[in-house]
């Protein structure tokens, strides 16, 4: 379905994608530290309620 250079294609820009996110993200480290303290919080609350919400479908399922 894909060929060989497409597969190298794509293995390059995800290499090459991975360090540029790497690299961003380190940059912006002292403004992620400062204005998002905390969303450690939220991303728990978002799995919590993930979580609820499967036991629900599992529950109301039998």
């Amino acid at each position: 379905m894909f060929s060989q250079g497409q597969f190298i294609f794509a293995g390059f820009f995800f290499v090459a994608f991975v360090i540029a996110m790497i690299y961003a993200y380190r940059k912006d480290l002292a403004l992620h530290k400062r204005f998002y303290k905390g969303n450690y919080k939220i991303l728990i609350g978002f799995g919590v309620f993930i979580g609820i919400l499967f036991l629900i479908k599992v529950f109301f399922k039998r």
